[in-house]
Order: structure tokens, then C-alpha cells, then sequence
């Protein structure tokens, strides 16, 4: 039937009977989908951590007991996150990173108190109980399992049994050394003579009993990293403080790989010793040999801890293909379209042309650098302004007046960013841009990248959903302003509230209201806060409003008593339609209230989003040998086998529309 409609309508056309604009579009016609969300390869070698949905089915199965959940928990941080100097990306608690999932892809390293609050996180988004404590120099999680509370200390690679082989708790441990100590008091606090008595295994056969069931230690009593040991147990837990404390944790962060025409992203299995601090963390060493050496244990098939790769956005101008990756292309005609110079130019030259585009990333920007090659004609200009609060508030970068190929060192404004956006003014007849390109310097975890093992290698793609997703979240120290981005740079609206290093409840009751919008429909808003309700009836009330805030409606209550908890929630019944929502904390006060950290993260659907080919690109080495691997995926949900007959050395995957 199909041939019959279009053998006719080709014979009414040829006979000048049917205007040409009237034949519907084929399918060839439709334009491309502009940006593809949500790519995703992994290897079965390698489980995926990229949410914590997808954490949970890696690591948690049907039928676990809490026993086996809480081993779990430990196994993954383990797994993910090497005791190190922390990252500070100066968004949450003291300036650490206290997401689990950005610490697991973004970065594989952190300590203890950022590991205990992973351990709180995640035994809480189970419906589990955690709270955590400090003990001398170290902070640990204990999570409640069958209802007792058990240590499971995953920054120290440890935890111990009891006689029936149930997990220890702190106060356990402690009343075990403080028992040992009473009949021993030569060597409390005395670490040289601790760590003598500790060798040939005395650790195991003399020492106190439940710290004798550790599995972690070796003989000679070092840990599995080999840069603390059984020495180190006897002077946390020798009873010289115990304090209940939470560094708390922060949720919303995902992975979500989105690539467009002339966009590609490359994650190495190496580094350029670039990290987001500038510091040197142990993590950039060599696994093998180093501290990290214990990880092969758990499943490592990395060169290091830290990778460093680039994220390159080439934009097609003279195409016209560009326009399906922005925001905004107003006034602008592509050389394709009206076969005019240079590559994009304005429609009418007697207005200005305006090109808005988003760099979202699932990895922090460390360096960068914008190319463009502007045609500056009389009078002209080519304005580039960058926006890192949603396109709320503009910086300028750069004017050029002149034509020819420029480059814009874009560290200082994107340094330490996951998200900003580039605005690209266009004044003056002849004017135009023939050439635009961003290319970013990123860090990321190697420990979660799709790597390969020796013989065969289920690779799996998958592209799941057309989403995007807009975030707010800035830091509360104001002292930070030059580092990073505040809450206050949002356009809050705020009542009765104060910032001052955290978002304080000075009196009986505060709001603090914050505006978020998508470039399209809203179909979740997932948010929360790291907070403190001291009293019973303090709280706040997680609210949204999707009318401008003449009405709000309590998603959820963050309620007390504690000094430190946890609020995040995802609510999913959002008006079809809406792109603009506020969300409000309203906090009632009886005796202390404030909140550490907040998030909010609005998903939406990419309104230009929809599927097209992904070229995956493996590369390796085994012996010495360069290998290659190139698949492309033509549908949204592919695999393949790559067979590695001996062990390889993994050295990059890159992504990108075919």
C-alpha cells in the first residue's frame, strides 16, 4: 500500500497536479533526534554503581538478611572508595563530597567519616537503621542488624564477630580492650609497643578476643592497604573518646552520559596527575604496589584509582545539526540552509543572533578551553557570556572584534563545575562564527569503568530514557564564594532563615524557597537536606508548589530528635506540563534547627532527545600489543562479546553518535 500512495503521488507531482509541500513527511524527512541521554556500557567484569538504584541491584539481592545487607554495604564501599585525603568540591558539609555515588564514579577515594556517612546512606535507602560515632582519630558507622547495633567499618577494610559470628558494635569492641587493657595497662596508648606485640601472629593469639576474629589483618598484624593494622584498632577503641557524630550524606547525583552530533567523550584507565585539588592522593599511584594493592581482591581491573579523560563538544555550524543540542538558536540560518557564509551567521543581520548550549557532565570539569573562529563584520561582534546558576545570571568571557581562530582558557570559570552554560551573541551584518568547539579535562573513578578480563567479555549498552536533568545545589559558606557556587546564587527566596556556614532557624519558624526549571516537561523532582532537628517536634517541611507558589503541598516531613539526619525523597506526581516548580523548606523551631546541605535535582524529557547510533571504542593493550575494539550500537538496548585471549591493560573507551 505504501508503494501504491507514493508511485501516485509521484505521477501527480510529475503532472503538476499536487504542490510539492504537500507530500507528508517520510521518516528520512524528520530531523534527528539532537541528544541522546542516559548511555550506559557496561562490562560483566564490572558492576554498575551509576545510581543508587542500580547500586542496589548490583550488590543487594531478594531474601538477604540484614546480616548480608550490612556485609554488602561494607563490600561496596570497600569496593568503590580507597581511604585517602578527601576531594572538596565545597558543595556540602565541610566542603566534602558526601554523595556515594559522585565519591564511587567521580573520584574512588575519600575518609573514614565520608565512608561511614556512605555506610549510613546506604543502610538507610535499604529501610535499614545507621548512626555513627568517633572514636580516637577515626570516624565509623554502625548499622542496626537484627536489632543490634554492629560496626562495619569499610574505610579501615574491617569489621569483627562476636562468639555466635554475628558482627561486633563499637561498644562491644571497646568493653573487649578495655577488659584486655586492665590486664595489660603497660600498653595502653603506647603504639611502638603495640605494634611490636602485634608481630608473628601474638595479635591473633594473645590479644583481646573479638579483635582476634578479624579477617583483614595479616600475620604479622598489618591491614589489607598496609598502611595501619591491629596497633591502630587498640588505640581507636581503647575508650578515650566516644562521641556519637555524622558528617551526613547528600543524594541526587547520577551517572547520565548525554552525547550530541560532534560530541565525544573519552574515560582513560590512566591520568595526567590532574586532580580536582590539586593535591597529591594516594590514589594516583599505580594499584599494584601501592596502597591500593588490596583491591585486586575485590575485583580491580584498573591501572590507578584517579582517571582523568576528555569531554569535547564540537558543534556541526554549517550543517544546521547543531541546533539540536541547544537551548536557544535564535535568529541563526546555517550555511546548508541559505548557502551564505560563514558557517552560521544571523537571519536578519539587523538583529542580534543568540546561541544558547548546556555542557552537562557526570564528571568534574578540571581544565578547559573554548575554540571559535568568529567572522567579525563592520561594526560587529561576537559576545561569549557563561552562566553556572541555570542560565539565572550571566558572566562575561570574552568580545571578539576581530576575525580569525581565538581560544578562551575556561578554568576559572568552570573549574570544579558539573554544569554551566555558554551564550554566544552575534551583532552586526557579516557576522558569524565558522568554527566552535569545547573541550574539558575531566577527573573520574577508573574502579567503575566497563573494564575487560581475560578470555570473553559480555558488553552490554543500553540507553534507557530521554531524560535530562537540572540541579540546583551550592555551597553555604560564603567564605567559599570564590571556589564555588552558593545557595544564594539560585534566587532563593528567603524568610526567617540565615546562612551562615550552614542555613540556620534563628526564630520559631523559616522558609527557604528555591526555583527550579527545566527546558522541558518535569516528569520527577528528587531533593532533600542533611539537616539537624534537635528536639522532637523540630522539622522541616520538603514542600513544592507548580503554580508560583500560591499553593504548596508537604511532600514529605523531615523530623527530629538528632543532631544529625537525613531527608531525601523523589516525587513523581508532577502536573503534565510543567516546566517551572518551587521547592520549599518550611522549618518550625523549638530548640535547634538548620540544615547542612541541600539538593535538588528536576528530570525532565529531552525535548529534542531520542535515540540514534553510538560508536563505542575500546582500547588496550596485551602483551605490549595494541588492541582495539569498535561497536556500534544501532538500537537502544545491544551487546557484544570482546574476547582478550591473554590479560589485558586497559587503556581508554570513548563515546559518540556514529
Amino acid at each position: 500500500m505504501a508503494i501504491a500512495v507514493c508511485s501516485t503521488l509521484r505521477s501527480l507531482l510529475l503532472a503538476g497536479l499536487v504542490a510539492c509541500d504537500s507530500v507528508p513527511a517520510t521518516a528520512a524527512d524528520q530531523p534527528k533526534p539532537g541528544v541522546v541521554s542516559h548511555v550506559k556500557v557496561l562490562s560483566d567484569k564490572v558492576l554498575d554503581v551509576s545510581s543508587f538504584a542500580a547500586w542496589k541491584k548490583s550488590y543487594i539481592t531478594e531474601g538477604m538478611s540484614e546480616h548480608e545487607k550490612a556485609l554488602a554495604i561494607w563490600k561496596s564501599i570497600v569496593t568503590h572508595q580507597h581511604q585517602d585525603a578527601p576531594p572538596y568540591e565545597f558543595l556540602q558539609h565541610e566542603g566534602l563530597v558526601l554523595d556515594a555515588m559522585k565519591v564511587f564514579n567521580v573520584y574512588g577515594y575519600s575518609f573514614c567519616g565520608v565512608a561511614a556517612s556512605h555506610t549510613q546512606a546506604f543502610a538507610r535507602f535499604l529501610g535499614m537503621k545507621a548512626r555513627g560515632w568517633t572514636v580516637t582519630n577515626h570516624v565509623v558507622p554502625e548499622v542496626m542488624v537484627d536489632g543490634k547495633w554492629r560496626l562495619i567499618d569499610s574505610s579501615m577494610i574491617q569489621y569483627f564477630l562476636l562468639p555466635d559470628k554475628t558482627l561486633a558494635g563499637v561498644e562491644e569492641i571497646e568493653a573487649d580492650l578495655k577488659a584486655w587493657f586492665g590486664k595489660n595497662p603497660g600498653y595502653l596508648g603506647e603504639d611502638k609497643k603495640l605494634r611490636e606485640f602485634m608481630r608473628g601472629g601474638n595479635w591473633r593469639t594473645n590479644g583481646p578476643p573479638i579483635v582476634a576474629t578479624s579477617q583483614f589483618l595479616s600475620d604479622n598484624g598489618w591491614s589489607l592497604s598496609n598502611c595501619h593494622g591491629w596497633y591502630s584498632v587498640m588505640e581507636e577503641y581503647n575508650g578515650k573518646h566516644l562521641t556519637e557524630y555524622e558528617l551526613g550524606c547528600s543524594q541526587g547525583y547520577q551517572v547520565n552520559i548525554q552525547l550530541r552530533e560532534g560530541e565525544r567523550l573519552a574515560r582513560n584507565w590512566s591520568h595526567k596527575g590532574l586532580v580536582v585539588n590539586g593535591n597529591q592522593p594516594e590514589a594516583l599511584a599505580p594499584i599494584d604496589g601501592s596502597t591500593l594493592g588490596y583491591s585486586r581482591s575485590f575485583g580491580d581491573l584498573s591501572n590507578h584509582r584517579v582517571g582523568n579523560g576528555t569531554h569535547e563538544y564540537t558543534l556541526p555550524l554549517a550543517s544546521g545539526a547543531f541546533r539540536g543540542g541547544m537551548l536557544v538558536a535564535d535568529n541563526l540560518a546555517a550555511t546548508a540552509e541559505d548557502k551564505k557564509q560563514p558557517a552560521v551567521h544571523a537571519k536578519d543581520a539587523s538583529k542580534p543572533a543568540v546561541l544558547v548550549f548546556r555542557m552537562p557532565s557526570s564528571y568534574i570539569y578540571l581544565g578547559g578551553r573554548l575554540s571559535f573562529t568568529p567572522v567579525v563584520g563592520a561594526n560587529g561582534s561576537v559576545a561569549v557570556s557563561f552562566s553556572d546558576n541555570n542560565g539565572l545570571d550571566w558572566k562575561p568571557v570574552a568580545t571578539a572584534k576581530q576575525s580569525g581562530p581565538q581560544v578562551i582558557d575556561l578554568k576559572s570559570f568552570t573549574q570544579c563545575r558539573y554544569d554551566y552554560r555558554l551564550k554566544i551573541e552575534l551583532t552586526g551584518a557579516g557576522t558569524g562564527l565558522d568554527a566552535l568547539a569545547v573541550t574539558h579535562d575531566i577527573q573520574h573513578s577508573q574502579r567503575p569503568l566497563p573494564a575487560l578480563g581475560q578470555g570473553d567479555n559480555t558488553i552490554s549498552f543500553s540507553s534507557a530514557s530521554q531524560e535530562g536533568t537540572v540541579t540546583v545545589e551550592g555551597g553555604t559558606n560564603t567564605g567559599d564564594r570564590d571556589k564555588q557556587v552558593l545557595i544564594t546564587d539560585f534566587h532563593p527566596k528567603i524568610d526567617g532563615m540565615e546562612m551562615t556556614g550552614m542555613i540556620d532557624v534563628p526564630g520559631p519558624t523559616g522558609t527557604l524557597t528555591i526555583p527550579i526549571e527545566a527546558p522541558a516537561d518535569i516528569v520527577r523532582l528528587r531533593f532533600g537536606c542533611h539537616y539537624r532537628a534537635r528536639a522532637e517536634n523540630d522539622a522541616f517541611d520538603l514542600q513544592v508548589s507548580y503554580d508560583d507558589g500560591k499553593t504548596f503541598t508537604t511532600a514529605e516531613r523531615a523530623t527530629g530528635p538528632g543532631s544529625r539526619l537525613d531527608k531525601w525523597i523523589t516525587v513523581t506526581d508532577v502536573p503534565k506540563g510543567t516546566r517551572k516548580a518551587l521547592v520549599r523548606y518550611a522549618g518550625t523551631k523549638s530548640n535547634a534547627l538548620c540544615m547542612f546541605n541541600i539538593r535538588i535535582d528536576a528530570d525532565y524529557i529531552e525535548p529534542q532527545g531520542g535515540f540514534r547510533p553510538i560508536k563505542v571504542t575500546y582500547a588496550w593493550q596485551e602483551n605490549g600489543q595494541a588492541k582495539t575494539d569498535v561497536h556500534v550500537a544501532k538500537k537502544a538496548s545491544d551487546s557484544w562479546t570482546i574476547t582478550c585471549p591473554t590479560k589485558p591493560v586497559m587503556g581508554s573507551i570513548v563515546l559518540e553518535l556514529e
